[in-house]
C-alpha cells in the first residue's frame, strides 16, 4: 500500500525542495568544520599545539598551547562548528517537520554534526529518500 500523499501534496514541494537545498549546505558546511575540529584537537591534545594566524612564526603557524598571541585559529573552528551545528540543526528540524517524519528521523538526520564524516553520509542518504520521496508527491498530482 502506497503512503497517502494528499494533504502533502499542495506545499510540501516547493517547501521541501528549499529545505534539503539549505540542509545539504549545512551539512557540507558542518562536515567540513568537524574535520577541521577533529584535526584541531588531535594537533592540541595530541602534540600540545594550537593554530595561530598572524603571529610572529608567520602567516600561520603551530605554537604550543596557551601561548597563542595573535588569531587564534583553534578557537574560532570551535566556535564556527558551533554555531553551524546549531544551523544544521534546524535545517534538519525544518526537514522533519515538512515531512512529518517520526522523532527518530530527526534524530538520525540531526547526528550527522557530531561523528567525522557522518554528515556527509547522512546528507546523502537523506537527499536519495527525500528526492524518492519528491518524486512519488509529484507523481501522484
Amino acid at each position: 500500500m502506497a503512503p497517502d500523499f494528499s494533504s502533502l501534496r499542495a506545499v510540501v514541494p516547493d517547501r521541501l525542495q528549499s529545505a534539503l537545498k539549505w540542509f545539504r549546505i549545512a551539512a557540507y558546511v558542518t562536515g567540513i568544520l568537524l574535520l577541521l575540529l577533529t584535526i584541531e584537537m588531535v594537533a592540541k591534545y595530541g602534540f600540545g599545539s594550537e593554530v595561530e594566524l598572524g603571529g610572529t612564526g608567520g602567516f600561520l603557524a603551530m605554537v604550543p598551547d596557551g601561548s597563542v598571541e595573535a588569531f587564534n585559529v583553534s578557537s574560532a573552528i570551535l566556535i564556527a562548528h558551533g554555531w553551524f551545528y546549531v544551523v544544521y540543526l534546524f535545517t534538519s528540524f525544518r526537514i522533519w517537520s515538512i515531512l512529518r517524519w517520526p522523532f527518530w528521523r530527526f534524530l538520525w538526520l540531526a547526528s550527522g554534526g557530531l561523528f567525522p564524516f557522518l554528515s556527509f553520509i547522512i546528507e546523502h542518504y537523506a537527499t536519495v529518500t527525500i528526492r524518492a520521496l519528491l518524486v512519488e508527491i509529484r507523481g501522484e498530482q
